[in-house]
């Protein structure tokens, strides 16, 4: 089963047996404004320079972007946090692809708005092998254009459903990043870029592999002898 297929199964079941009256027609309404707004429009897109970042992860330590591409290209997941069920499906997806991403010499990380404690929280649950990164108020996500503030009427909502992003967050700012997936070349530029304002719909991990490739095919051939 491919990854929207899991996520098309999920949200029918939720919207159908699990989410209280009303509630899907909040999320409906917020994808929709999101949508029109054209924020997606507004986010980095292929060719253009990634800003580079320097975050904590779920450990304790710091991850570099620059460090990481100093070895290759580099996988670069925006999510919204361990409390989306779609997010985390989709974390499990490139954990089974990740393999296959390491043998065409990228390295792959998940960045999210929530604490260390919460990205500790998703990478035990899902038995991940590659980092989440905490983007503390979203600052990176703004410097790549996925930065969105949540409207009163979706936070009322998602207060009603325990999902307090003050507190998976650490902010009180209710920002989340449009979920993205984006493939960085070792001279920063972007080369794969996909945001949807959708968070019901992802990329299939596949699909960044013929990015890596054509990256991988680009670097110069070692000199003979």
């Amino acid at each position: 089963m491919s990854l929207q297929e899991k996520l098309d199964a999920f949200k029918a079941n939720f919207e159908t047996n699990i989410a209280p009256p009303g509630v899907a027609e909040v999320f409906h309404r917020a994808i929709d404004e999101l949508t029109a707004s054209g924020a997606a429009e507004k986010a980095l897109k292929v060719g253009a320079r990634a800003p580079s970042f320097a975050l904590p992860d779920a450990d304790g330590g710091t991850v570099s972007s620059d460090e990481l591409l100093g070895r290759g290209p580099l996988v670069v997941t925006f999510y919204r946090g361990v409390w989306c069920p779609y997010c985390n499906l989709d974390l499990q997806a490139l954990e089974e692809a990740r393999p296959e991403i390491a043998a065409r010499g990228a390295s792959l990380v998940a960045i999210s708005p929530q604490t260390p404690a919460n990205s500790r929280k998703a990478q035990r649950q899902h038995n991940l092998g590659f980092p989440v990164l905490s983007d503390a108020s979203g600052s990176v996500a703004a410097a790549f254009g996925l930065r969105w503030t949540l409207p009163e009427y979706l936070r009322e909502t998602s207060r009603k459903l325990g999902v307090d992003l003050a507190q998976f967050n650490g902010d009180d700012s209710w920002t989340l990043p449009m979920p993205a997936r984006y493939v960085i070349g070792p001279d920063r530029t972007i080369v794969y870029a996909e945001v949807n304002p959708d968070y019901t719909r992802r990329p299939e991990p596949s699909d960044v592999f013929p990015a890596l490739e054509a990256l991988k095919a680009r670097q110069p051939t070692e000199a003979a002898g």
